[in-house]
């Protein structure tokens, strides 16, 4: 009786075996494993090929993108040290613990700290590893031709079909050559690339500079993150306080009250023109409705390009800088009040003469400033107080009215000690120092500090023929500030290129069409069918019925499938496939 059991492939299926030599007892064999000493070791440069693959990747990209807007923060929040000195200064006297903290963290310095520079770079780089290889995939998109037909148009999210007219056999092939022309034809005039078939049917794409638009973007964020790397490597600030009719201001890091630079910046790119003020208009509302607001500042200065250059006469006002022949800019940012005085010392000789600069504290311009004499003989003299354009004294004290020079007053305490040698150091000009000096006090009161007020053509003597202070009027000052930002035109190009780009990847629809005629029920039957590759499109229904309706047919009749209905089975998907379908029996 032969065995019907099914006999197993010992020698080809895995399992256990039997040992022959075991006297039937089975025995089984490990399957072969990879251990761990086998693994395939990374290595060096697996690691770094891996680390690359992960920072190119668009979602890094974000990340760094976020992680750069966050690293800004701390700039806006705390004081920095290339900006307001003064404020850094004071954040550490009164913050003795959280002060040096943050000055180890580097966020006085926020934007050339060492871990917002490292963001900065990694995104760069981030961006760049993004681009080249999406550019690579566009370019080989824009040489491909649109992809082939699919079987089943009816399945697509738009379509439409038309009855064609019977025709004699031997002219079916001439018509529809002749049908599938006009609809290349009218594709073409909408601006879609076509491609036809060797089966005669037509596919057609457009939109291609969506994606092109979607680099440009990138590109320009790219340019964008250069231009301001260059505009804070090489650019500078600097700001200096002109009396108007004064001295002339050269372009020289010596002249300037305040200067800023990036670390690439040289003195001798420094253009050596000067500029003088002078005359300076300022108007002001003397109505009911907003009274004192100002109405006009605007200042005529003669400019000198280079030495030897003619002198050219400039008017400078708010929001409209100067544009000087080496690419600086000037800019009108402030003004203020400047009392001319002449100071005696007590041996009658002339210690001090000319304009003093006062800021500002209110929009009344109630001025502060102060007076110094250090040449003054046998003691050197110091003056401080408020100048008021126009004063006006009541119970609450001495203070400014209006803005404009109405009733100008200089209110003033005095100061004198014994003459010092000069030791280089530079001091405040707004504020006196008063190490080393004694307050003159009042000789009727002497336990009360000497205090007066002085007006235009006004002399105050002090006590015991210390000298004396006289005001011989008024003029006005103007703050100036220079600057140069080399790499600006190349992140206004960028931003603009920007937009540009974001434009066309938001407006321009990517949009697929297809068309072919086959034989249906012994007549033929043209199919048109359309695809948008992008979401939350509308219009494509509309533009394949515009094509179906622009065809010249003598008598057809137009039959509408919903989409997405038939009897056939599904197609692959036609937005990536450009291969021939396989087909199944």
């Amino acid at each position: 009786m032969n065995d019907l059991r099914p006999t197993s492939r010992s020698d080809t299926a895995p399992g256990p075996r039997a040992d022959p030599d075991a006297a039937g007892i089975a025995t089984t064999e490990p399957a072969t494993r990879r251990t761990s000493s086998n693994a395939p070791v990374i290595g060096f440069l697996g690691w770094l090929r891996f680390l690359w693959t992960q920072l190119i990747t668009m979602r890094t990209a974000l990340a760094l993108l976020f992680l750069l807007a966050l690293a800004a923060v701390p700039g806006s929040l705390v004081p920095q040290q290339n900006i307001s000195p003064v404020r850094v200064k004071t954040f550490l006297q009164q913050h003795k613990t959280l002060g040096p903290i943050y000055d180890k963290a580097g966020l006085f310095n926020v934007y050339t700290s060492p871990w917002f520079s490292a963001i900065y770079i990694l995104l760069f780089i981030s961006l760049i590893g993004c681009i080249i290889p999406r550019l690579r995939v566009y370019l080989r998109a824009v040489r491909a031709q649109p992809p082939r037909t699919p079987r089943y148009l009816h399945r697509l999210p738009a379509y439409e079909s038309v009855d064609l007219p019977d025709v004699e056999p031997d002219q079916i092939a001439s018509e529809n050559e002749a049908i599938i022309a006009q609809l290349r034809d009218n594709l073409r005039r909408r601006r879609y690339r076509v491609a036809q078939h060797p089966d005669g049917s037509l596919a057609a794409e457009r939109g291609y500079l969506r994606e092109a638009g979607n680099l440009v973007f990138h590109i320009s964020l790219v340019f964008l993150l250069v231009g301001v790397a260059v505009v804070w490597l090489n650019n500078f600030r600097g700001d200096r306080a002109l009396v108007v009719g004064g001295e002339s201001f050269t372009n020289d890091l010596v002249q300037y009250d305040d200067f800023k630079a990036g670390p690439l910046f040289r003195q001798s790119s420094l253009t050596p023109f000067s500029i003088k003020v002078d005359s300076f208009d300022v108007k002001f509302e003397t109505g009911d409705v907003q009274r004192g607001a100002a109405r006009e500042f605007k200042a005529v200065v003669t400019v000198t390009d280079r030495p030897g250059d003619k002198p050219r006469r400039e008017t400078l006002q708010v929001n409209h800088p100067l544009n000087l022949a080496g690419g600086e800019k000037v800019h009108l940012i402030a003004w203020g009040y400047a009392p001319i005085v002449t100071v005696k010392d007590g041996d009658g000789n002339v210690a001090y003469s000319g304009p003093v600069i006062f800021l500002p504290q209110d929009g009344n311009f109630t001025s502060a400033g102060a007076i110094s004499a250090p040449d003054a003989r046998p003691h050197k003299l110091g003056f401080e107080g408020f100048f008021l354009p126009s004063a006006y004294v009541d119970s609450s004290g001495p203070r400014s009215v209006f803005p404009d020079a109405l009733n100008p007053q200089l209110f003033l305490n005095a100061w004198s000690g014994k003459p010092t040698a000069e030791t280089g150091q530079p001091q405040s000009v707004y504020s006196l120092d008063t190490r080393g000096m004694t307050q003159i006090m009042n000789p009727k009161d002497p336990k009360q500090p000497l205090r007066f007020i002085l007006r235009p053509g006004y002399i105050q003597k002090l006590p015991n023929g210390q000298g004396s202070i006289q005001l011989d009027g008024v003029q006005r000052w103007i703050k100036i500030q220079v600057g140069d930002s080399p790499g600006a035109p190349i992140t206004i190009a960028a931003i603009a290129t920007a937009i540009l780009g974001l434009s066309f990847s938001l407006f321009i629809r990517p949009r697929r069409i297809w068309a072919r005629i086959r034989r249906v029920d012994d007549h033929n039957l043209l199919e048109i069918a359309g695809l948008d590759r992008a979401d939350a499109r509308t219009g494509l229904t509309e533009d394949v019925e515009a094509l179906a309706n622009s065809l010249d047919l003598q008598t057809s009749s137009r039959n509408q499938t919903p989409p997405g209905h038939g009897s056939e089975p599904a197609e692959p998907d036609p937005t990536t496939d450009n291969q021939s379908p396989k087909e199944t029996t």
